[in-house]
């Protein structure tokens, strides 16, 4: 009888051992699949990190072709029910110091969302400027609303003769040798949209004509 219940005791051991074994050989399967599954899970989210912060570098290198100029920074009001809304007016000139100039207006809550709207707005606007070398082609003269700008070639190395406006504008657009004059009002916006209308009516033929004759 002894005997007897020694080997259902040895029995009952050896069962409950082979249940520890298995139960522990499952929980090792278990926090492998576990492993697993977190290292593929911080696999997917390093590349997407990988991903943004390649897309965030080429947004940023796009960005940072431009040369943005910010000409007028105003506070303005606007009257409605239960009181003044105030905002800001943000004038920006952008280029990329090749040809290319644009001017944007724009009014946001606060400095940076206007100067983002006004950005964004010049990029649509972008104009190519006619150059010949460093400077341009020819004299001209342009009357807008109460501004008027003369703008002239100069020779090579005599620099940006300008004002505050104008020498915004041709800065950013790669004109490095320009005379140029203001007449009229002081009105700074005034008179950038001057100076983009006047750079507009330039024309290459007219300074390959005069090479001609």
């Amino acid at each position: 009888m002894a005997q007897t219940e020694e080997k259902k005791l040895a029995n009952e051991e050896k069962k409950t051992d082979d249940k520890n074994i298995k139960s522990k050989k499952i929980e090792g399967r278990n926090n492998a699949a576990i492993e697993r599954r977190r290292l593929s899970m911080m696999k997917r989210i390093s590349r997407e990190e990988r991903r943004s912060r390649i897309a965030k570098k080429q947004r940023k290198k796009k960005e940072d072709e431009f040369d943005v100029r910010l000409v007028s920074i105003r506070r303005v009001s606007k009257v409605k029910a239960g009181g003044k809304r105030l905002r800001m007016s943000v004038l920006a000139v952008i280029g990329d110091r090749r040809g290319h100039v644009g001017v944007g207006l724009e009014k946001g809550k606060d400095v940076k969302d206007a100067q983002n709207k006004a950005v964004n707005q010049a990029k649509k606007d972008m104009m190519t400027v006619p150059m010949k070398g460093q400077t341009i082609p020819h004299e001209v003269t342009v009357k807008y609303k109460a501004a008027k700008v003369f703008l002239k070639p100069a020779a090579p190395g005599t620099g940006v003769i300008a004002g505050g406006a104008v020498r915004a504008v041709v800065e950013v657009a790669g004109i490095k040798d320009i005379l140029s004059k203001i007449i009229g009002t002081n009105n700074t916006i005034t008179n950038v949209y001057a100076t983009i209308e006047a750079l507009k009516r330039l024309r290459l033929s007219r300074f390959q004509e005069n090479e001609t004759k």
